[in-house]
């Protein structure tokens, strides 16, 4: 039975609105048509009493006083009747004709008001995978729609912003892992190929496809890493980028010590407002790519933190090969090396200018004209902890 009546059509926002503006506007002209109707019946009955008072005067004892008092009286009755009949009459007429203008007013003014509703919707309903560049771009006052849709085209921002990382992660990726597996596959289809392949053989196929494996796992790491830092919402602590430089350093320093390089730190005070697995990803970054093009054997490493002009700076200098100026502003793109030589994706410095740029921050490639690259991280700086003096020095001393 209730599957032959159907589901009635839900109430719109308009027709609410409209509903209640017409019940807010009859209940409101109900509440005054009656004060009115009261107080015409009111003045209407004091005036004709004291007009009956003015107009019928008889002798003090006489019989003519109560009848042309008994007459008045009726006619008085009469008219007070017959007026407030005609005017209840005219009262409901005005008050219907009154709600039927404000319900037709309302209807229109409602939906003036939910355009922007509509309009939302309709480009919520546009938006795919493959147009999120689309925006409301909702003008108008500052009012609760106008901020629901600068909401939701920074949300679109965001969505763009991810399916983008995402497209560039999967092509990068696929671009990249190309070589390992075909790497791989070469080596297995050789010793596939060679039934006579001995022990030694097949455990050096075996070391190649590890040693492959490892790389690209290493890649997938570097790239996944690259996609979070730019989709992520960096979490606003306090960050003492001195600290993380000195256990980078730490952590590096036996690396560094096998490739012939000498790290020099200057870890002043330094605390940044951000995230700090970001932030320890970018001065590892830095830090690496510095040992690992320090070419040739004996170079240098400059590792310095500072607060200057209310920014927390981190700057890493390297010795290396001369780099041509044009190569120096593309060295922040995906896949970008200074050379095709050692073990390097050409991740490293794309992954620090994304996180820098997840903090709003500022970031400086130079390329001096003696060789080598200095890169210059600065973030705003948070006053909310303070780094102790002898915590830089003991850093210092222990990159050093």
């Amino acid at each position: 039975m209730g599957r032959g009546l159907g589901r009635l059509p839900p109430w719109t926002i308009r027709a609410r609105l409209t509903l209640l503006y017409g019940a807010v506007f009859l209940i409101t002209g109900a509440i005054l048509l009656t004060v009115g109707y009261l107080l015409v019946r009111s003045n209407l009955n004091v005036r004709l009493n004291a007009a009956g008072e003015l107009s019928v005067r008889p002798p003090p004892h006489g019989a003519g006083a109560r009848l042309d008092a008994a007459i008045w009286s009726s006619l008085r009755n009469e008219l007070i009747s017959s007026t407030l009949h005609k005017l209840l009459r005219d009262y409901i007429g005005a008050l219907i004709l009154t709600t039927a203008v404000s319900v037709m007013a309302g209807w229109w003014l409602a939906g003036r008001a939910l355009a922007p509703l509509r309009r939302i919707t309709a480009t919520a309903q546009r938006v795919s995978g493959e147009n999120l560049g689309e925006r409301i771009s909702l003008g108008g006052p500052e009012d609760e729609l106008r901020e629901l849709a600068d909401t939701f085209d920074r949300m679109l921002v965001r969505l763009d912003a991810a399916f983008a990382s995402q497209r560039d992660f999967v092509a990068n990726a696929s671009h990249e892992l190309r070589t390992p597996l075909t790497i791989m596959r070469t080596e297995v289809d050789v010793a596939l190929a060679d039934p006579d392949a001995s022990t030694d053989e097949l455990r050096g196929m075996g070391e190649a496809v590890r040693e492959t494996i490892d790389r690209s796992e290493a890649l997938v790491a570097a790239l996944l890493m690259l996609a979070r830092s730019e989709t992520v919402s960096v979490a606003e602590v306090a960050v003492d980028l001195a600290e993380l430089a000195g256990d980078c350093v730490t952590d590096l320093h036996r690396r560094a010590k096998a490739a012939g390089v000498e790290i020099v730190t200057d870890l002043g005070p330094a605390v940044a407002a951000g995230d700090p697995a970001l932030l320890e990803r970018l001065l590892a970054n830095l830090i690496d790519n510095g040992i690992r093009y320090n070419v040739p054997e004996g170079g240098r490493l400059e590792v310095v933190t500072a607060t200057l002009d209310g920014r927390a700076e981190v700057r890493v200098a390297n010795t290396g090969p001369v780099i041509a100026p044009d190569k120096v502003g593309v060295l922040t793109e995906p896949f970008q090396r200074v050379s095709r030589g050692g073990d390097g994706f050409g991740l490293g410095l794309s992954i620090v200018a994304s996180v820098v740029r997840a903090h709003d921050g500022d970031l400086s490639v130079v390329a001096p004209e003696t060789g080598g690259l200095e890169v210059t991280a600065r973030f705003a700086a948070d006053s909310r902890s303070a780094v102790p003096a002898d915590r830089t020095l003991m850093f210092g001393r222990r990159g050093s």
